[in-house]
């Protein structure tokens, strides 16, 4: 992977309709999107690692913290667009877009999935878990399902696969937002329409299968706690705090 240059970017909107501000929320006495960036950074793989925000005050709350932040368009419609935004000004042969809003990120979610590159027909990675039973039918985690290569099959919200004759399935996986896209899968990616089943779902990561580029997941180390809520904030600062 060393001859490979890859680059992290952590799309961080303002405007947040479930949680004010919440990039910029202090946890454990630190914005949320600084303890994203620090985990990114220390896994010492991904140089550099950017904000990329159209919200003056996160770029001065990242300078301010020496984190280094680009200014993206207010007309972006996804993070994946603000990532391609970055890669306009940035070359690289990875792009490894990782979410604002996932502060109990660590650095050892970074090397499973940049290794998936290590295979040549790897044009687009993610990360996956195990399921925790109390989310098995939580359509705010989604599933996936892959092939025996690690190829995705399908996301969704729905609980996947159906366990048709009730043997007692726990084996489900869920999906973490966290991905690492060659340059030219991430330009194809961004120039694509929004597609039917991911309208459908609302799930963005649909578009690429429907358009038939591959997705690879490899395993996390464990799950995080993605930020929507005041009671996700107090999880998440609980974790954070014990990490000392």
């Amino acid at each position: 992977m060393s001859t490979l240059r890859i680059v992290g970017v952590i799309p961080a909107r303002l405007s947040s309709t479930r949680l004010s501000r919440k990039v910029l929320r202090t946890i454990a006495g630190r914005p949320m999107v600084e303890w994203v960036w620090r985990a990114a950074t220390a896994s010492g793989l991904m140089h550099p690692v950017v904000v990329a925000t159209d919200a003056e005050e996160v770029a001065a709350v990242c300078r301010e913290r020496g984190i280094p932040a680009l200014m993206t368009s207010p007309d972006c419609a996804s993070g994946s667009d603000r990532v391609r935004e970055v890669a306009w000004q940035i070359d690289a042969d990875i792009y490894v877009n990782i979410q604002g809003d996932e502060p109990t990120l660590s650095a050892d979610f970074f090397p499973p999935l940049v290794k998936l590159f290590d295979r040549a027909e790897v044009e687009v990675g993610t990360l996956a878990v195990e399921c925790p039973a109390e989310d098995f039918a939580n359509p705010s985690a989604v599933k996936v399902v892959t092939a025996l290569d690690g190829r995705a099959l399908y996301f969704s919200r729905a609980t996947i696969p159906f366990d048709r004759d009730a043997v007692g399935f726990r084996g489900y996986r869920k999906h973490l937002g966290i991905y690492a896209y060659r340059k030219a899968a991430l330009e194809r990616f961004a120039a694509l329409a929004p597609s039917p089943l991911e309208k459908l779902e609302r799930l963005e990561q649909l578009r690429l299968l429907e358009n038939g580029i591959g997705i690879y997941v490899a395993d996390a180390p464990r799950d995080t706690i993605g930020v929507d809520t005041e009671e996700d904030l107090a999880r998440a600062e609980a974790v954070l705090k014990g990490r000392g």
